[in-house]
């Protein structure tokens, strides 16, 4: 009998179906972070190699494809964009895009481990509170909603605000000589383009998922998320050129969640808590600012700084 048969199905409880539909963005997140942190280093190294200039000097990508390292660097990008592209073809924007602020306390520990150096107490406290801060953001925002459709009069004005503020934080880095600040700004240019590629990886991942490969390859948004990503790393490789590291990579992994959080609420109409909520997810954002700022103040962060680098600057009149 049909009602025999549908009794005896058995279905996972709904509880189950959400916990996995939150574990799979929230793995191959973590997974992407690993590798952004990974190929940060690498490029790190391969910048370091490479002539330096005053100002954005096209022929850079060119001295880059002439290092392995740059290019094993490349290899762990793309791996990262297809675990993130995952992530956000499984989950809610809010949730996948603030894991990467696990991003820098990554570097960090992936950078001790190839100069053959310890993180030391204080290193591993600040990476401690990153995490902490995280868990609580995240378990009290409870972010969700996972809209598969964005329309265009909420692109438009979107990608209008972002491309601006871009603009505006490259002009004013190259107002400024290298260093910190100068390689701040361009951590927070590369941050909202990451955020931007991220909301249009997005909608690309939905379009794959709903109408195929030809939607796909026909759809603005892939060919607008890969123009973003290469503007991202073309802006990422000269941040890292302009400073050191750790000087770059908090304005990037901040304000990379904090664009893909507003983009989340913003286009795809996710929703976290609100009300006595905000409480806990404030100190959550309170711990992770802490821990950011205390990692880029460790001693470590001098040695992230080549000996070449050193002489070339110390030699730059």
């Amino acid at each position: 009998m049909a009602g025999g048969g549908t009794a005896g199905v058995t279905r996972p409880p709904i509880r189950e179906v959400a916990t996995l539909h939150t574990v799979l963005p929230v793995l191959f997140a973590i997974c992407a972070a690993f590798s952004n942190a990974v190929a940060t280093v690498l490029q790190r190294k391969a910048a370091l190699t490479v002539p330096r200039s005053e100002g954005f000097r096209a022929g850079l990508m060119l001295d880059l494809l002439r290092r392995r390292v740059w290019l094993a660097g490349i290899l762990a990008v793309i791996a990262a964009a297809v675990c993130q592209a995952l992530a956000l073809a499984t989950g809610p924007l809010t949730i996948v895009q603030p894991l990467f602020v696990l991003e820098l306390p990554l570097t960090l520990i992936v950078a001790s481990l190839l100069m053959h150096r310890h993180l030391p107490g204080a290193g591993w406290l600040a990476v401690t509170v990153v995490v902490a801060g995280l868990a609580v953001a995240l378990a009290a925002a409870s972010p969700s909603g996972n809209r598969t459709h964005v329309e265009l009069d909420r692109w438009i004005p979107a990608l209008a605000v972002c491309a601006g503020a871009v603009v505006a934080l490259a002009l004013a880095a190259l107002k400024r000589p290298e260093g910190r600040a100068r390689a701040a700004c361009l951590g927070a240019a590369t941050a909202i383009s990451y955020a931007v590629t991220a909301a249009l990886m997005k909608a690309a991942m939905h379009i794959l998922d709903d109408q195929g490969l030809v939607g796909f390859f026909t759809a603005w948004q892939t060919y607008a998320f890969a123009a973003t990503g290469v503007c991202a790393l073309f802006l990422l490789e000269n941040a890292m050129q302009a400073g050191p590291l750790v000087a770059s990579q908090p304005a990037l992994t901040l304000g990379d969640a904090l664009v893909s959080l507003a983009l989340g609420i913003l286009l795809y109409e996710e929703t976290i808590r609100s009300g006595w909520w905000l409480l806990p997810q404030l100190f959550g954002v309170a711990l992770i600012a802490a821990g950011v700022f205390a990692l880029a103040r460790i001693p470590l962060t001098q040695s992230l700084v080549a000996p070449g680098e050193e002489r070339q600057t110390a030699g730059a009149p």
